[in-house]
């Protein structure tokens, strides 16, 4: 399984609907994730691929790691699993 899809997954079980029904460009708020799921989201993706992502779940606005769209969650979580590697 991609790293997409692994993410899409997490995504869709937090708003407890279909993979298929998510959308790269959906915000987490499109999928009626809020705050609480959202920093659930982001334990299930630490734990999904061994990786820590640096949200601050009081600013997310202030964080390095991007929420605003499904796609960008995608290529923070594939960020840091290469930065794991170097």
């Amino acid at each position: 399984m991609s790293v997409e899809d692994r993410v899409i997954r997490i995504i869709a079980e937090q708003a407890m609907i279909e993979p298929s029904d998510v959308a790269m460009t959906d915000t987490m708020q499109d999928l009626g994730i809020d705050s609480m799921g959202l920093v659930e989201c982001i334990f299930a993706l630490e734990e999904e691929f061994d990786i820590e992502v640096p949200f601050n779940a009081n600013e997310p606005e202030n964080s390095d790691f991007d929420i605003s769209s499904v796609a960008s969650v995608i290529a923070g979580v594939k960020g840091l699993i290469a930065r794991q590697k170097d």
